[in-house]
């Protein structure tokens, strides 16, 4: 549990140590490995430092060892490509002088398109159905796990109010579908790029969680390992990070100690606003 609210707008500022080379803050924590949104947020942030006029539409992740929680993350940006339309940043995290993170972000210049659809939200409760005080009384019942009452305490950098909160608590949940509203808990400046890496940074939450729902278990059960091997996301429509949004969340394959989740993200009008998939390794302690 984080000792006190970690500041997300500056957890995001990343600072410039050389044209293109950048250098993360260390959040006030408790956690014993650094969390795989802080590190694709901050990857995004440090490429979007440098390219002019253009905002990301996706980033492909590769996380390959846990980050020491404890040190700052040097990010290392290499300008792959600067075209018409795209340009293309490739950034590295490095901790002591080894690499724990790529990723490859990819900006796009706004245009005009002859086609435009999307997929229909799903039906599910506003986010002012489950408020601070509902999810809290949740958090109290007897058989609600001392670390999940962490998970959704009130020092989070990003409020998060799931739906199925029964499956908690050993309800299985048919075809493995849950959701879950979130927004920064702080409002941000009127930055897209910002938002879009702190919706980046958000969209970590929970995802594997999607792997246990339909067994009624989940990742907070400690008989589970497990962790993130790659995240993907695509940035579709104009939104602000500091807004309710629904993260819905499934999971199609399971096999092998790795599972694989997907998350539409949308407005709460209906406005699809990200696309997110991700594998991880989900193994049962022997």
């Amino acid at each position: 549990m984080s000792k006190r609210r970690i500041d997300l707008f500056s957890l995001l500022d990343v600072e410039r140590i050389e044209a293109n080379l950048f250098r993360s803050s260390i959040p006030n924590t408790d956690s014993q490995r650094v969390f795989g949104g802080q590190v694709i947020g901050q990857a995004m942030a440090a490429a979007c430092r440098t390219v002019e006029g253009r905002l990301p539409h996706s980033v492909h992740c590769n996380f390959i060892q846990f980050g020491d929680p404890e040190v700052s993350i040097i990010y290392r940006v290499k300008r792959v490509r600067d075209g018409k339309s795209y340009s293309t940043r490739r950034v590295t995290a490095i901790q002591h002088g080894s690499a724990i993170f790529s990723a490859m972000v990819s900006f796009h210049a706004t245009e005009d398109g002859a086609f435009d659809h999307q997929d229909k939200m799903p039906d599910v409760p506003p986010p002012e159905q489950f408020t601070a005080e509902e999810l809290s009384e949740h958090l109290t019942l007897p058989e609600m796990p001392q670390m999940i009452r962490n998970y959704y305490g009130p020092d989070r950098p990003v409020q998060l109010r799931p739906i199925e909160i029964c499956r908690y608590v050993g309800q299985k949940i048919d075809g493995g579908r849950i959701h879950i509203w979130l927004k920064t808990a702080a409002k941000l400046p009127d930055d897209p790029a910002l938002h879009m890496c702190a919706l980046a940074y958000a969209s970590d939450f929970s995802l594997l969680d999607a792997v246990m729902a339909r067994y009624g278990r989940t990742l907070f059960d400690e008989r589970i390992i497990s962790g993130s091997l790659d995240h993907a996301m695509w940035f579709h429509r104009p939104f602000r990070a500091d807004g309710w949004l629904l993260y819905a969340k499934d999971s199609p394959s399971a096999q092998g100690g790795r599972g694989l989740t997907r998350g539409l993200i949308f407005k709460p009008d209906g406005t699809l606003v990200a696309s997110v998939v991700q594998e991880g390794s989900v193994r049962e302690r022997r």
